[in-house]
Order: structure tokens, then C-alpha cells, then sequence
């Protein structure tokens, strides 16, 4: 065979096939051995036949170019931005398709993303090529940004084909948004012995509703193409089987599976393994009054064809709230200027699904940032402009930030109370009636968490906020962890009278490259879904969200109640039994008189009936329940008038009883002009507290400080008219000694008086001088407190220092 002759036809053609144990590449490659019968093409990137995509130049690339693509110009209405390849193969059929390419997500070696991509092939339909996170996470590296990507199959005609590329939606880069699509090459291999069967699938139901089978195969049926098929639960115990033909010239069949009661469901057929959820019959309680949470992070974690049905997905389960967020520095690119139209889209698609949406604040853009204030912005007039440009959209809540007790920086705990207060009164400003505000999710109890509540951010807040993990060193299966009595605890201290999400919980599940999950592992995150929502419940948790609801693969460990085809976990089905059956989810009480080892809870579901939810480490027989109603795990009735037999898997039983009066809403009361006033303490970046190392790091947590140091209070006036505010510092103490470098200099405890505009901010000078008599090392509380003409107390900044 004339190799070379191949060879130079690709340069006209973009790529042409090699066959019988050799491989060709497009625009003037080599050919290599291969396995018999192989036909394999490689097409160069920058050989596209139409593109609207400039070529770029790079020695690493395979070519010395590549196709790249990066503009924040919107695609052309009718092509988007597109490459379309002339490829020729010898045969008919199946192919894989891989590419050399950036990532739609970040990745173990680089952090850059692009634009999910969309294919058509033979001028037919586009198809966004939408895999999951863990799909994409595991793309082994090629070269600069660039990874080997795994694009799935297509159907080939034969002879001539073609293949277009297009991008139609934006990436979120770090600080803009972009339509980003960087390809160097991509390869098709024909598959031996297909079309073979490629997905078997049933569409979520509810108990009741019929459940259809569908089976697919990844290209035409040559003859009809017959599979047997088989169902199993979640134990693994066959509870149906049967059989079912594909046509000739079809790619899939539907057939009806025999009744089956609620429950997580595995049908293999042919090496090919599907799930399915059947939903109990009783759709839970949806919206902001659902106190089922699941985290989702869709512009990373949910390609955009999928949101859609993906947020049906979690109403069906019976989730009510999501957290999701956006990228500050890519939603305000510039001061004053906003792109949120994508992530306002998303917003929309979740709650037009029945989802409440809390939205976090991420860290602020580069421009609004010193090096003194990462990963704050400098001016907290940025923070409460943007705050209140997001909660204008009206998700139902907004979270401050997402655990800053833990980031990378040397913040604060009284530099985020500051933006705290800042962020809530842009939120609270922005409508009469404005979206719940919720404290930042602080990843544990500490100093950090301590100070900014010593700051007095409680008032500005209608949520308190914490996450909770399980200790992944522990042997055996997650235990809740403490975090939650901690918080009670400490919410209690501080006279807290508002309600408390815990707006994290999960487990970190050890993952295997391309297969994620085990058996053992699917179940013992199912149990710990529902164990983890009572206990946090139980604890006194006005809402539970699970981290998390998308595929989620990152460092080794599996989140999601999908798995990474975006079908249901045994944890799905697990978490929607859960939200059915406990309803409106009032907990009343531990469940009394229950032997030794056996953990009960006692739930009102709102329609007039008491849900106790038990579990024991060993198989306990429990009598007493013979005249309730009892579930399994997965939402599955068991024979009445029998005795129950508890283990790991959490057992429900429904007994007839009152419901519980409804609890007392607490009103949302308006903050005073003196709350509209902000202190924020600001030193210089030498003066930098040491870092945090993960919340772990030791004592000393302030500013480090020398003899003599000069800092700011910054007074900012959030209220409509104008203030006259008297700033003053309090006694510290132990040689410590505060001084103003204004009005009265050099008389000890000076009180300033300072004139603030609306919207404006006064920086006020002070001298903090340490005596040769204190200590290094050891940290002391630095307090400015403030007051107005009429005597109001502002709320305090305290802040920690030492010597250093």
C-alpha cells in the first residue's frame, strides 16, 4: 500500500484513512504499524476546510499550529464560531473520537477551561459534547494547556465524511467570559464488531407511572441486533429480566418493565450497565420552604445541555434549595461593569424547576485588590455595589463567602466581618423585601470564625452558616461529624436568634480512575445521605444541603448523587425516599424506649403523621412498630403488621398522629442608620497576619506588628444621607498603647469626630506603640468603636495584633 501517496492526499482533504495494520496522519505525517484491520485517522487542527477560528502558531503543537480560538465577541447567529473537517475513511461504521484539546473544567494539571464543544457530523444536527466533570478531569496532559480528550463515537458513512466543531456558549475564565475552543488535532479509530450496544437508560418516574426501557446503540443496526436484558436492586438481588430487538436500520428499542417498587435499580445487558431511579409516588415538599439542600456549582460542574434536566432531576429527588455561585472578577470585569447574563440564565432554568437558589460570593476581582487585602477588595463600596447588583436578580438567599477561615491568604476574621457587613447591607438595600442573608460557610469552629463574630456580624445576617465533614482518617463508615453541636453551642453564646444551614455536608469517598465508586462505597454513601440530613436535622439544622448533586471528581475523591454519566447513585434514590417521606421534616424528638445500639429520631411530616427514622450498627428486632407503616432506605414499603429488623440502612415507619403547630417566623427587622456605618481596621501588607494552614495554624492569628505601627480605620457610611461619626480606640492594655495622628494629637484616648458623606469613606490615622514590656508572640484584641451625633452606637471592628 502507497503510504506516501496517502499522505499527500491528506494535505487536500484534511485527513484520509489508513487501513490493514497502519496509521496515517493529516497534513504531511508519517504512517506507523498498527493492529490488523485497524483504520485510523489523525486530523490536524489548523486543516480545517471553513472555519470562522484563527490558526496559531506553537512548536509544541503537533503540526507547529493549532486551531485557537479566545474572544469575548458573540459567535455569528447562524454558524456560531465553527471548524469544519473533510475526512475520508475507506469503511463504514463506529468510531472513537479523541482529541487534543483544552478541557470544559480544570483539571489535575492546568486550570484552564474552554468552551463545551458541539458537534455535527455529515452536516446533521449539533450535539453539545456534554461529559461530566470526572470524564474530563481524568484526561491525561499533552502539551501546555491542552489534554487528551475522549470526544465518545460517531457513525461514519464511508469515503468522504465530515466533522464541524462549534462553540455557541461561553467558558468562565478567571477573570472574564469567554467562548475559548483550543484544538491541535483529533483522531478517529474505527471499533471492530460495532454498532454494539452503547447505553441502556429509563427515565425517571414515580411509582405508579410506567417504567420504559430503552436501549441504545452507538450506530445503525446492520440486522436486527436482539439483547437480553436483567434488573437488579440495590442488593443486588435479580427482579426482573427479558429480552428485546432492535431493528434493522434503527439505533434503539424501548420495551416496558414489569412493576417495581420505589428504588435504586442497575439493568445490565451485553457488558453495558445502566441505573434508574423509581421515585416514590409522593412528590416532596419543593421550594424556599423545603429544608433539602444539594450544592451544584453548575457553570463548572453541569454542561449547559444538561442543566435543564438536570434541575428536574433534583426537584424529582426532592431537593428544594441548590447552592450555586459565580465568578466575581469574570461577572465584573471592570469597575462597574457586569456580566451576569450566563449566570442569571442558569439561575432561572434552576428556579423555574421549583429550586430556591442561595448564590455564594466569590473572591473579588484583581483590580478591586492589594496585596493588604486579598482576597477582599480594598474598597468595600465594590462589595456592597456588587451585593447589591446580585441580589437585584432575587435568588432567595445569598452567601457571603465560602469558607474563608480556610483559604490561602493571611485575611482576617475582622477584615470579613467588615465585608460581611458591607455585602449584607448591599443586599438588604437592594429591595423592600430582599433575599435571605447568610452568614459565609466557615469550614470548623476557630479563631478565625470567633473574631468575625466578635465583629458583630450576626445582626447584619438572617442565616447562620457552617459545613460539616466526616474525619476521612477514620476506619469504616462516615460518622456525622461534631461540627454542628459546636455551632449550636457557639450560636447560643453569642445570643444568636437566627436559624442555621449547614450549607455543606458530605463524604469523601475514595474514587478509582474511570469507575469512581464501588458497590460498597454507592451504599454506604447512600446511608450516609440520610443518616447525615436526620442527625443535622436533628441537631437543630433549619436546612441540610449535600455536597454534591453533579458528578464531582476531584484529588482522588468522589462527591455527586450521580455518577459520571449523570445517572442516579443508590444515593439519589436514597436522598429522594428520604425527602418523601419526611415531608415538611419538623423534628420533635429523639425516639424514646429503643433498645441498646438502636438510634431513633422522630420527625412531624406535615400530614398529620409521625416519621421515625431508625438504624443500628448491628441488626436489632424491633416489636413495637407492628401498627406503623414501614419504608426501607430506598423508599420500598415493607409487609405490615410484622416486626422490623433495624441495621445500617436507615428503616423508616409512618404512624397516624397530630401535626405540630407550625414554628413562628422571626421578623426581618431593617437596619439603623448606625448599622449603615462600617469600621474596617487596615494595615499595611508587612504587617500581614501568618497564614491560616487549612484553619490548623497556631497561635499568634493577628497583625504582626512592630513597636511602633501605623494603621487606618476606614469609616465607610452606607446610609443615604450624610453622618458625623466619633471614632474612638479602646484600652488595651499590657503596654499596648493606640494613638490618633489627627484633631488632638498626642492626648491619650482621643475621640475624633469625622464628617462621612453618603456613600462615602474617612480613613482615620492611628499609631499603635508596643512597650518594651510586652511579650512577643501573643495576641491582643485591638477595638475601634464608633458613635453618631445622637449617641447610637456603630457596631465595633476588633482585630487581633501582636509583636512579632
Amino acid at each position: 500500500m502507497d503510504f506516501n501517496r496517502r499522505t499527500a492526499m491528506a494535505a487536500g482533504l484534511g485527513a484520509v484513512a489508513a487501513a490493514s495494520g497502519a496509521t496515517a496522519s493529516a497534513g504531511g505525517g508519517t504512517a506507523s504499524a498498527a493492529t490488523p484491520t485497524t483504520v485510523t485517522v489523525t486530523v490536524q487542527g489548523e486543516a480545517a476546510v471553513r472555519t470562522n477560528i484563527p490558526v496559531r502558531r506553537d512548536r509544541r503543537a503537533s503540526g507547529g499550529r493549532y486551531l485557537g480560538l479566545w474572544t469575548t465577541e458573540k459567535p455569528p447567529a447562524r454558524t456560531g464560531w465553527y471548524a469544519t473537517y473533510t475526512v475520508r475513511v475507506p469503511r463504514a461504521g463506529v468510531y472513537a473520537l479523541t482529541a487534543v484539546a483544552t478541557a470544559p473544567v480544570e483539571t489535575p494539571h492546568t486550570e484552564a477551561v474552554a468552551s463545551y464543544p458541539h458537534l455535527s457530523v455529515n452536516d446533521g444536527p449539533f450535539t453539545e459534547i456534554a461529559r461530566s466533570q470526572p470524564h474530563w478531569y481524568e484526561s491525561p496532559p499533552a502539551w501546555g494547556d491542552l489534554s487528551v480528550l475522549d470526544l465518545g463515537v460517531v457513525e461514519l458513512r464511508g469515503g468522504t465524511d465530515t466533522l464541524t466543531f462549534r462553540v455557541a456558549e461561553p467558558a468562565v475564565l478567571d477573570d472574564t467570559i469567554a467562548y475559548v475552543l483550543t484544538l491541535d488535532r483529533f483522531t478517529l479509530r474505527h471499533l471492530e464488531g460495532h454498532p454494539a450496544l452503547r447505553e441502556l437508560s429509563v427515565p425517571r418516574h414515580r411509582e405508579g407511572e410506567p417504567a420504559r426501557l430503552s436501549l441504545a446503540l452507538d450506530g445503525h443496526a446492520p440486522h436486527p441486533h436482539r439483547v437480553r436484558y436483567a434488573v437488579s436492586d440495590h442488593h443486588g438481588r435479580r427482579v426482573a429480566t427479558g429480552r428485546a430487538t432492535i431493528a434493522a436500520g434503527d439505533t434503539s428499542a424501548t420495551v416496558t418493565l414489569p412493576d417495581l417498587p420505589p428504588g435504586h435499580y442497575l439493568v445490565r445487558a451485553n457488558g453495558v450497565t445502566g441505573r434508574f431511579a423509581r421515585l416514590p409516588a409522593r412528590p416532596a415538599v419543593t421550594g424556599p420552604t423545603s429544608r433539602f439542600g444539594v450544592n451544584v456549582w453548575a457553570s463548572s460542574l453541569v454542561p449547559p445541555s444538561r442543566l435543564a434536566d438536570f434541575a428536574a432531576a433534583l426537584r424529582d429527588m426532592g431537593a428544594g434549595w441548590v447552592r450555586d455561585g459565580q465568578s466575581w472578577p469574570a461577572a465584573e470585569p471592570a469597575p462597574g461593569v457586569y456580566d451576569t447574563a450566563q449566570h442569571d440564565d442558569r439561575t432561572r432554568t434552576l428556579r423555574a424547576h421549583g429550586l430556591a437558589v442561595l448564590d455564594v460570593l466569590s473572591p473579588a476581582p484583581e483590580w478591586a485588590m492589594t496585596d493588604a487585602s486579598l482576597p477582599l477588595p480594598a474598597d468595600l463600596r465594590h462589595a456592597y455595589r456588587y451585593a447589591r447588583r446580585l441580589a437585584a436578580a432575587a435568588p432567595e438567599a445569598l452567601q457571603l463567602s465560602n469558607e474563608p477561615d480556610v483559604d490561602t491568604t493571611r485575611s482576617t476574621g475582622d477584615a470579613h466581618a467588615a465585608f460581611v457587613k458591607a455585602t449584607a447591607l448591599g443586599i438588604k438595600d437592594a429591595a423592600p423585601e430582599p433575599c435571605l442573608v447568610v452568614l459565609p460557610g466557615v469550614a470548623q469552629t476557630g479563631p478565625f470564625q470567633d473574631l468575625m463574630l466578635a465583629n458583630d456580624v450576626v445582626r447584619y445576617a438572617d442565616v447562620w452558616a457552617f459545613h460539616g465533614y466526616p474525619d476521612p482518617t477514620e476506619p469504616g463508615e462516615p460518622r456525622f461529624p461534631g461540627a454542628a453541636d459546636e455551632q449550636h453551642e457557639l450560636a447560643r453564646r453569642h445570643h444568636a436568634d437566627i436559624p442555621l444551614w449547614m450549607t455543606e455536608c458530605g463524604a469523601f469517598q475514595k474514587a478509582r480512575p474511570g469507575e469512581d465508586l464501588t458497590p460498597g462505597q454507592e451504599i454506604a454513601q447512600a446511608r450516609y445521605v440520610v443518616r447525615s440530613t436526620v442527625e443535622g436535622l436533628a441537631a437543630g439544622n433549619d436546612r441540610q444541603f449535600w455536597f454534591a448533586g453533579p458528578p464531582l471528581h476531584d484529588d482522588g475523591v468522589y462527591f455527586g448523587l450521580l455518577d459520571r454519566d449523570f445517572r442516579p447513585l443508590p444515593a439519589y434514590s436514597a436522598f429522594a425516599a428520604l425527602t418523601s417521606l419526611l415531608g415538611a421534616a419538623h423534628f420533635t424528638g429523639p425516639t424514646p424506649r429503643l433498645p441498646y445500639g438502636v438510634r431513633g429520631f422522630d420527625f412531624d411530616s406535615g400530614h398529620g403523621e409521625r416519621v421515625t427514622v431508625v438504624w443500628a450498627e448491628r441488626p436489632v428486632r424491633l416489636d413495637r412498630y407492628t401498627r406503623g407503616t414501614a419504608y426501607d432506605m430506598m423508599g420500598r414499603r415493607l409487609p405490615t403488621g410484622r416486626p422490623v429488623t433495624v441495621s445500617r440502612d436507615p428503616l423508616y415507619v409512618v404512624t397516624a398522629d397530630a401535626p405540630a403547630p407550625p414554628a413562628a417566623t422571626r421578623p426581618r427587622a431593617r437596619l439603623s442608620p448606625a448599622e449603615h456605618i462600617v469600621l474596617a481596621q487596615r494595615f499595611s501588607a508587612r504587617d500581614a497576619a501568618p497564614g491560616k494552614d487549612d484553619g490548623d495554624a497556631p497561635p499568634p492569628h493577628g497583625y504582626r506588628l512592630g513597636r511602633r505601627t501605623r494603621m487606618t480605620v476606614d469609616v465607610y457610611n452606607f446610609d443615604d444621607t450624610a453622618h458625623n461619626v466619633t471614632v474612638a480606640a479602646e484600652p488595651i492594655g499590657d503596654g499596648w498603647t493606640v494613638r490618633a495622628e489627627q484633631g488632638r494629637k498626642g492626648q491619650k484616648g482621643w475621640k475624633g469626630r469625622i464628617h462621612v458623606p453618603a456613600g462615602g469613606r474617612v480613613g482615620v490615622n492611628f499609631t499603635v506603640r508596643a512597650e518594651s514590656s510586652v511579650p512577643r508572640r501573643i495576641d491582643r484584641r485591638l477595638t475601634f468603636g464608633a458613635r453618631l451625633d445622637d449617641h447610637t452606637g456603630v457596631p465595633t471592628s476588633a482585630a487581633l495584633i501582636h509583636l512579632k
